[in-house]
């Protein structure tokens, strides 16, 4: 095992731990060109509700299969069981919405904030998914303080990420560098593909 896989195990293992320190990061404000800022803006401003409607039955079935299991892995880091699954439910939707894989999402919500919905970070990332006030500038409204306000939260986070993985051209380990202004280094990246292994559910890779 290399060096830098046994710090990453560590890095892990350290922030499952409960009040374990978030690896909270600092998205670099970059110039959008007017049809991505709008492209972003749009996507922030859609307000369908995060509830899924499934065709097949058989997919329904499957999604509250999830749901079930990672409400029972997430009880220890939320304790309260309306607020759990609502928060299971919107982080599925928006992860889905984006094109992203909710067990990754969930990885980066474990090292980013360590699930803690009021989270700030040293440099002013907020909430969940550590969200730097200037987005809400650039593709929001302007009002930084409901970055702290769960869907928004989840919904820029994963807009956010799908925005750099474009922008890297679907590599991930980059996409997550950049979403935590650590672009090009391995020990950010490594810690959320870590702690994404602990969401996957039975079987899958």
């Amino acid at each position: 095992m290399s060096e830098l896989h046994r710090r990453a195990l560590l890095l892990g293992a350290l922030l499952a731990l409960p009040g374990g320190r978030a690896l909270a990061g600092a998205q670099v404000e970059e110039p959008l060109a007017d049809a991505v800022r709008s492209a972003l803006s749009a996507a922030i401003a859609n307000s369908a509700p995060p509830k899924p409607r499934f065709e097949r039955v058989e997919d329904r079935l499957a999604y509250l299969r999830w749901l079930g299991e990672m409400s029972e892995r997430l009880k220890r880091r939320l304790s309260e069981s309306l607020t759990r699954i609502e928060f299971l439910e919107t982080l599925w939707y928006e992860s889905k919405r984006a094109g992203l894989d909710p067990a990754l999402v969930l990885g980066l919500v474990q090292v980013e904030s360590g699930f803690r919905k009021y989270a700030i970070s040293s440099a002013g990332a907020r909430g969940y998914m550590q969200i730097m006030p200037f987005w809400a500038r650039l593709i929001g409204d302007g009002q930084a303080s409901r970055l702290f306000h769960m869907q928004t939260n989840l919904r820029f986070g994963c807009v956010i990420l799908r925005h750099y993985l474009d922008r890297e051209r679907g590599d991930m380990f980059l996409a997550l560098g950049r979403y935590n202004g650590s672009r090009g280094r391995a020990e950010y990246p490594n810690a959320v593909f870590g702690n994404r292994k602990r969401w996957l559910m039975p079987g899958e890779v």
